[in-house]
């Protein structure tokens, strides 16, 4: 909630482009995105008439009994007109929270967010990580699973009293099975107290942290080389999931969703070197589709600021990552990293139907090296998850896979993820199906590059199809025209251009092959300019002239009160 600025937009009059495509890349894949403005942001929220400067949202203080240092977001009402309009271009359905910092409850995200998203708001979170209030003092060492239900109940007559739907649009507990589990809310018959309230049951999990070296908190420092190895297995998921099968058999019994509604590859930013890495797009990828396996109806992977690893968007190597530093063009100049990969073909591999039904096939005979998934639609085979993540370049530990099932097609079509040098640890130079969004400051949320979909010969009821090492591949099987046209997918058919030009100063632009020649010195020393800094040019400087970037495409869609321009 504190990054909005920099992931989706400055207002709702400046959107960001790249983060429209990327959006519009996986709704075409898997139907509507769900996104979530919360976590602990969302408790200390308050609600302004106005920041100044066009600001949709701003940042007080640190709390710093959070070991994140969780920021206090102020926002104003253009945040609802900001999300109404992404929701107006591009299929996105929000998750928002109450915050939930004291008793004296604060209902201005749950009436404005009701009344302004309407249906495109998914439900409202009751409560974030509440087994962690009292170790960060939010509330006093007494608080108990008891304690939460009967705040649970408090919020939720409140709402009631403000006119805000509850009927089966809560989601609790949101436990961070920290120093509780689920069923210690459970025990508490929080479910049919809650029952007619509850929309979604919900937990947050990370497999690790990195809390010492980012905050100094939290542990012990972790050493890189030692974690790595922890993520490059198919018991890491599998064993990631086990607190939460009962959990997620009492859900699908009750007949509501199970969300995994935050994690990643550690919390606190995750690791430099791991949680942007190739490997980490297949653990992440590995996750997907055991969450899926599990009973679990959804997963959202975190983002946040400029100082994590593991972002799907962003201005340095993590992988959903944010808007590029200030001294850079916004606009083609975003930087993917591989998770968001993991995202994109997770979209394909369950399909928008929501009938999509996932298969642990514990191929190779359980090789948690070579974990394999079946999907099937309807009780048929529809695909398959190929995975290998072992690190050999000589290709001694490359498999092919047989893949025998009643009903097969003559051809297979297989779609590969492939990193660039260095295994496991790549950093870049990804690409799925052929197709890249770029490297580190090179994106626009297009996929670029010539589609490159493998057709594979299938004979005697068998397909078989080779899988590096390390790699993945998501083998189409089914020959119906919906698979087809996915299996064939390559960049969005709507995307978003720039309409609006936001970086007129210190625009200049140097001849590459002078600037290699050149012999340095300063402004000043050459008379030429005084400063590089708008305002601070002294009288007796000359000034060169400068070269302004152009005006882009114009574009404008209502929403409310506001004028939707997308931002360059």
């Amino acid at each position: 909630m504190s990054v909005i600025n920099q992931v989706i937009g400055r207002n709702s009059t400046h959107l960001q482009p790249p983060f429209l495509n990327l959006m519009q890349t996986l709704v075409e894949r898997g139907g509507p995105v769900r996104i979530r403005l919360g976590g602990n942001t969302q408790e200390f929220a308050f609600m302004v008439d106005d920041l100044g400067d066009g600001k949709a949202v701003s940042k007080q203080k640190a709390e710093t009994n959070n070991p994140t240092e969780t920021p206090a977001v102020i926002y104003t009402m253009d945040l609802f007109y900001l999300m109404a309009n992404v929701s107006s271009l591009v299929d996105v359905r929000w998750v928002l929270g109450v915050p939930f910092n004291d008793t004296d409850w604060r209902l201005e995200i749950a009436q404005h967010g009701t009344q302004v998203l309407g249906d495109k708001l998914l439900a409202l979170q009751v409560g974030n990580e509440p087994d962690l209030y009292a170790a960060h003092g939010h509330r006093p060492d007494t608080y108990t699973p008891a304690t939460y239900s009967d705040e649970f109940a408090s919020c939720s007559d409140a709402l009631d009293a403000a006119g805000v739907r509850t009927q089966n649009y809560l989601i609790g507990p949101s436990v961070a099975t920290g120093d509780w589990r689920p069923e210690d809310v459970w025990n508490t018959g929080f479910l049919d107290r809650h029952r007619d309230r509850l929309g979604i049951l919900a937990v947050e999990h990370y497999p690790d942290n990195n809390c010492f070296a980012m905050f100094g908190a939290n542990g012990s420092p972790k050493v890189n080389q030692d974690e790595f190895p922890l993520f490059l297995n198919h018991t890491a998921p599998v064993s990631l999931i086990q607190p939460y099968l009962n959990s997620s058999t009492i859900a699908r019994d009750r007949g509501l969703p199970f969300y995994m509604l935050e994690t990643n590859t550690a919390s606190c930013g995750g690791f430099p070197g791991i949680s942007n890495s190739y490997g980490a797009a297949l653990w992440a990828l590995d996750y997907g589709f055991q969450l899926a396996y599990s009973n679990f109806s959804g997963g959202m992977l975190h983002v946040g600021g400029q100082n994590v690893f593991y972002n799907r968007i962003r201005s340095e190597p993590h992988c959903f990552q944010l808007a590029p530093p200030g001294s850079r063009s916004a606009y083609s100049e975003f930087t993917i990293g591989s998770i968001f990969y993991s995202a994109l073909i997770l979209s394909e591999a369950l399909g928008s139907t929501g009938t999509a039904q996932v298969v642990d096939l514990q191929g190779n005979n359980g090789n948690i090296y070579t974990p394999q998934y079946a999907v099937y639609e309807n009780g048929k085979l529809a695909r398959v998850a190929l995975f290998n993540y072992v690190t050999d370049a000589n290709g001694g530990n490359d498999y092919t896979a047989t893949i025998r099932a009643d009903g097969l097609p003559g051809n297979a079509k297989v779609k590969y993820l492939q990193g660039g040098e260095g295994g496991v640890a790549a950093i870049k130079d990804f690409k799925y199906a052929g197709q890249t969004f770029g490297n580190q400051f090179e994106v626009d949320g297009i996929l670029r590059g010539d589609l490159d979909v493998q057709t594979i010969s299938c004979s005697d009821g068998a397909c078989a199809i080779h899988v590096p090492a390390p790699g993945f591949a998501l083998v189409f099987l089914a020959d119906d025209a919906d698979d087809t046209d996915i299996a064939d997918k390559a960049s969005a058919t709507k995307t978003f251009a720039t309409t609006a030009q936001t970086k007129t100063l210190n625009t200049a632009t140097v001849d590459p092959s002078v600037l290699a020649t050149a012999n340095g010195m300063n402004g000043t020393e050459r008379g030429w300019l005084g400063s590089t800094s708008h305002g601070s040019v002294t009288g007796g400087a000359r000034r060169s002239r400068v070269r302004e970037g152009g005006l882009g495409w114009v574009a404008a869609v209502v929403v409310g009160v506001s004028m939707l321009y997308v931002l360059v």
